[in-house]
């Protein structure tokens, strides 16, 4: 029962953060909890992965390092090919230098050697695509990031979406795509029609409550929806947001 519960915590934890729900934290942090009595790489590594990931995502790379580098270890002891390479991989992607054995599972293999595009093919072989979008997503290349954004937005990721939409315009990049789904084309953010209104209300400079008291919703849910719409928009905070849903100059109001 306690693997059980282990496993469907961790997954739980994972879905939630890739969605970029905010309990995603203190589900990871009861699977911790869990994990860490048995003392095992089978049941600590995938945790420490995946709050590896949260924290990356967050934008918390000195976290992500920890949280990854507390399973290294015990993963290099057990000759554990599939978590080695992970864990070096989310090293990697905080800027610490890694060495990687040769006994390393080949998708991570080939993204600690840049190889992006075989590493990519390598997860869609094996039907993993946000895995594959991942590794896209480190390319850098204009085709290659919006080949990730798109896939990400496929699959619902939108913190991960959210980062690849930055690298875009960082480098300069127009006439991005958004929003795939047929009940969010209509919003060019690709918003459904529950996140336009409360974006409509962030962006006359309203809050939580205020918006919740608006709408009748809790506060809990506006922020869920504050939250996704940040995502959506590629921004960090609401001051940017509020930028980003102006109008274009000469656009329709």
């Amino acid at each position: 029962a306690g693997i059980s519960r282990i496993t469907a915590t961790l997954a739980l934890g994972r879905i939630l953060t890739r969605r970029g729900d905010p309990a995603a934290g203190a589900v990871l942090d009861d699977a911790l909890a869990l994990a860490a009595p048995t003392a095992t790489l089978q049941r600590i590594g995938p945790v420490r992965i995946a709050r590896a990931e949260a924290a990356w995502l967050a934008g918390d790379e000195g976290r992500a390092r920890d949280e990854a580098g507390a399973a290294l270890e015990l993963a290099l002891e057990k000759r554990h090919a599939w978590m080695t390479g992970e864990i070096l991989c989310w090293l990697a992607r905080t800027g610490q230098r890694v060495r990687a054995p040769e006994w390393i599972a080949r998708p991570h293999a080939l993204q600690l050697r840049a190889e992006w595009a075989q590493a990519a093919a390598e997860w869609r072989r094996r039907a993993c695509p946000y895995e594959a979008a991942q590794a896209l997503a480190e390319t850098g290349e204009p085709e290659d990031l919006r080949t990730a954004l798109a896939e990400f937005e496929r699959l619902g990721a939108a913190p991960a979406a959210a980062r690849t939409l930055r690298r875009l315009r960082a480098a300069g990049v127009r006439g991005i795509p958004r929003g795939p789904r047929p009940s969010t084309t209509a919003h060019p953010a690709g918003l459904t029609r529950r996140e336009a209104e409360v974006a409509a209300l962030v962006a006359q400079g309203l809050r939580d409550h205020e918006i919740a008291r608006r709408l009748f919703l809790s506060p809990k849910t506006v922020g869920h929806h504050v939250s996704k719409v940040l995502a959506k928009l590629g921004v960090r905070s609401r001051g940017e947001a509020i930028l980003a849903l102006q109008p274009e100059p000469g656009a329709p109001k």
